[in-house]
């Protein structure tokens, strides 16, 4: 079978909402009051008899065609029970019976639906799953090291549900899967190391498999049942089956199986850090039935591997944190302790290349350039110099395909197909570059992993799964072994102690002249005039819209409009005010004593659980010791960055903070960290620049501004502040005090 379609075919096709099931089963839709909206066509296969006209009538009217066992009304019992626990996990399966033949009863959410899936209660397991779990992940677990926990994990999943072929199938950056572990029969051809194009499990196929943790397609070869509605609820809302265990499959997809042979498959979705990682694919060249409660139990088995494989990327990239942060701390003592900070970033024991897994790294600084390790020659350098004043506009950027993004990079793509670009000022052309090497990788693909296109009678394309599944070899060159996380969050953490560096180097290396140094205090009284004369004009409109809204004759339209000004203005107020509170500090002198932080930290705590309404807000509070400085200023320091640790937490649901501080031998290191929606890490760079907002927290209240008045604080103090962040897992802040 084909569709008619574009190229982008895949990617587009509405696969949740595909109008029919599987015909293992039936499905009926219902609303708040257990009126039936939607209901299989086969409906009648299965419960021969019942009325002709379903839609419309209530749910209780199937009941006596199902099992005899059950009380009256127990459809809409097990709704109400479900609704009241905001789950319906403590339901699912319900047992009952249909002809005298064991069902089960699964029930999921649609929108404002409920879906009611009955299926049978039978499997095709030669093992009882539940009993065989126990061994199964004991003897899965039992290798620490990765390739064989995979390994273990096939075979174990072979041996209990019996399928042919169980793979496991990893997805790459770019989407496209891998099959890194295999477990088969022995007449089967092996499938191990061959890639599969991103097009093969589209975006919109990932997204379901993430709310499904299982996937059964029982049988290829069957005609799936329609799915009927009235005309007004058909028209107006599709029925939505992105949880319904009976979804029918994409036409593409099941072509794509039967080209390969494949008459059943099951899978158990992988799940990496609330992303998917992979998938544990089973194969069956004849139809395969595996009930829903065996699914459950195979679940497990995914849930747990899952669990494995963060743990174990997690312990490798802790492995690498330390490493990079041992070398970028040592980077810091050298540049503070060394006359020339050039000079301390190029020492041969431990240098700028070192703060990645780079094969060499260019230094431009004050109009001189040091190469490290293997790079471009000079030429070529200053000829990607000139590219990336051009081209690169963020503070760090990064690609490992740079032949692909600049041609001229191709003359040396042995040595940088991976570049790494750490601006530490655009305006002094001065910047640190990392290469990596060409990584040439010969892949694998199982066929041709262009989509294959026919022409239709009418002369319009239509995609067609590809028949050959045949070893497809291609070479890939010009790219790099990628950049990974810790790699890029080591150089970020770099350029705050390279400026750091330099800013406590100023009064010697970088001496300011008297008119830089008059045209920056005029710029400050200009910014603090400028904010303070543009509060007059905002109360005065304020006056007056106050004014109006009292009018008893306005309209209600016109009230909302000027209760909006009234709140845009307060908006502006407060910007102002942030804004003139930045340019204050500027001008404070500084007059440090001993401030004990533990009460103070205490004191915000309270007034912020009260501001935000966060009276769930879980607070751990380590080692508090106390620092020199401004007791003012002090305070907005730890009022800022514990408001924005409580304020983007809450949105996760249970907000938890964390705070400590360690005593080092010549400063002390406060650390806030959160669990909240965290910072994705291209924007990490960003996070101190003022007005600056990541994308993630536009929705949620702020200006800011707050984050550029801690940083100009601390650098007041002549300390130091950075962020190690992970998008979705929480933020964790570091402000350094320097010992008086």
């Amino acid at each position: 079978m084909t569709l008619t379609t574009d190229l982008s075919n895949c990617d587009n096709e509405p696969i949740h909402i595909p109008g029919q099931i599987q015909s293992q089963g039936f499905l009926i839709a219902v609303d708040a009051n257990c009126i039936i909206k939607y209901h299989s066509e086969n409906i009648t296969d299965f419960l021969p008899g019942l009325p002709a006209d379903l839609l419309g009538r209530s749910v209780t009217d199937i009941e006596p065609f199902l099992g005899t066992n059950e009380p009256p009304d127990f459809i809409n019992q097990l709704l109400s029970f479900g609704r009241s626990n905001k789950s319906f996990d403590q339901t699912n399966p319900f047992n009952t019976d249909i002809q005298g033949k064991p069902y089960f009863l699964i029930i999921n959410i649609s929108g404002p639906l409920f879906l009611l899936e009955f299926e049978p209660a039978v499997s095709d397991l030669k093992t009882d799953l539940q009993r065989q779990i126990g061994r199964t992940i004991s003897e899965m677990l039992a290798d620490k090291d990765l390739a064989n926990l995979l390994k273990n994990t096939a075979a174990q999943v072979k041996n209990i549900i019996g399928y042919d072929r169980v793979m496991i199938y990893r997805f790459a950056e770019d989407d496209h899967g891998e099959v890194i572990s295999e477990s088969k029969n022995d007449d089967l051809e092996p499938w191990l190391g061959l890639h599969y194009p991103a097009s093969d499990i589209p975006k919109q196929a990932r997204e379901l498999y993430k709310a499904n943790l299982t996937r059964l397609i029982a049988d290829v070869n069957t005609s799936n049942s329609k799915i009927v509605s009235t005309k007004q609820w058909s028209d107006d809302s599709p029925l939505d089956l992105t949880h319904s265990q009976l979804r029918a499959v994409s036409p593409i997809h099941i072509q794509y199986l039967k080209n390969m042979g494949v008459a059943s498959s099951f899978s158990i979705s992988l799940i990496y850090k609330k992303e998917l990682w992979g998938l544990i694919a089973c194969h069956n060249y004849s139809p395969r039935f595996i009930d829903y409660r065996a699914r459950d139990s195979a679940k497990l088995i995914g849930q747990i591997l899952s669990s494995a494989l963060e743990f174990r990327q997690d312990e490798a990239n802790q492995i690498f944190k330390e490493k990079f942060k041992t070398i970028v701390d040592t980077l810091s003592k050298n540049m503070l302790k060394n006359n020339s900070i050039e000079d301390a970033l190029i020492l041969p024991e431990v240098n700028v290349m070192h703060a990645t897994n780079a094969g060499g790294a260019t230094l431009i600084f004050e109009n001189s350039i040091t190469n490290i390790g293997t790079t471009p020659s000079e030429v070529q350098i200053k000829q990607l110099i000139d590219w990336v004043k051009i081209n690169v506009n963020e503070p760090l950027f990064y690609t490992n395909e740079l032949p692909y993004v600049f041609a001229e990079a191709d003359a040396y793509k042995k040595v940088a197909s991976g570049l790494m670009v750490l601006t530490l000022s655009a305006e002094l052309s001065e910047y640190i570059l990392w290469f990596k090497p060409e990584h040439i990788a010969s892949i694998n693909w199982a066929g041709n992993p262009d989509k294959p296109v026919e022409i239709a009678t009418d002369g319009s394309m239509q995609i067609s799964p590809r028949h050959s599944f045949d070893a497809w070899a291609q070479e890939v060159s010009g790219k790099s072994e990628p950049w990974v996380d810790e790699e890029i969050k080591s150089v970020a953490r770099l350029r705050t102690e390279v400026t750091y560096a330099i800013n406590q180097k100023a009064g010697a290396i970088r001496m300011l002249n008297e008119r830089l140094k008059q045209a920056y205090e005029e710029l400050d009284t200009f910014s603090y005039t400028i904010s303070h004369d543009l509060k007059n004009p905002l109360s005065t409109i304020k006056g007056y819209a106050q004014m109006l809204i009292k009018t008893s004759t306005l309209e209600s339209k016109t009230r909302d409009v000027l209760s909006k000004i009234n709140s845009k203005v307060d908006k502006m107020n407060e910007m102002i005010n942030e804004v003139l509170e930045y340019s204050r500090i500027g001008r404070l002198d500084l007059k440090p004593v001993n401030v004990e932080v533990a009460a103070m930290i205490q004191e915000h705590i309270k007034d912020l659980k009260l501001g935000y309404n966060a009276a769930h807000l879980k607070v751990n509070i380590g080692n508090t010791p106390a620092i020199q400085g401004d007791p003012t200023m002090i305070s907005q320091v730890f009022a800022n960055l514990l408001s924005n640790a409580i304020k983007y937490s809450i949105p996760r649901g249970a907000p938890e903070i964390f705070i400590d501080a360690e005593d080092n031998e010549d400063e002390i290191v406060y650390t806030i960290r959160d669990n909240g929606v965290g910072i994705d890490i291209k924007q990490l760079p960003l996070v101190f620049e003022l007005f600056k907002r990541m994308d993630n927290v536009q929705n949620i209240e702020g200006t800011g501004v707050g984050l550029a008045i801690v940083k100009r604080i601390i650098e007041k103090h002549n300390g130091k502040i950075w962020v190690d962040s992970q998008l979705g897992e929480g933020s964790t802040f570091y402000v350094a005090f320097k010992k008086i």
